[in-house]
């Protein structure tokens, strides 16, 4: 009996270089042998599945999940920065720039004036 066959992408991006794979892959194979197979590993000798996210359609996903048919395993890099921090720092830089209302935080009216005091 011959065994199945699958096909799916393999993708992951840096800055300067993206690369997506579409691989054939035996039937029943799980996403670290998928990624593995696929080859983006000597590509990308930085990513670390141990430490790297993996996801299939952008919905996080265990390296022991079995792939199907035309999944997308996305590998995501590992944040540099908080992006509640970021946006966080942004709105009180806002706020101290008079972008903001100090109040709400939202926008400052630029026919209103600031704060109505």
């Amino acid at each position: 009996m011959e065994q199945e066959t699958i096909q799916v992408e393999v993708v992951y991006g840096t800055p300067n270089k993206q690369e997506l794979l579409t691989v054939t892959l035996d039937d029943g194979i799980d996403v670290e042998q998928a990624i593995t197979q696929s080859g983006i590993l000597s590509i990308f000798p930085e990513i670390d599945l141990k430490i790297n996210k993996v996801g299939i359609w952008n919905r996080a996903v265990k390296l022991n999940d079995i792939v199907s048919d035309l999944d997308r395993i996305e590998i995501y890099r590992p944040l540099i920065a908080d992006p509640k921090e970021v946006r966080k720092r942004r709105a009180e830089q806002a706020k101290a720039d008079g972008r903001a209302d100090k109040v709400t935080g939202g926008r400052v009216n630029p026919l209103r004036g600031g704060n109505k005091s």
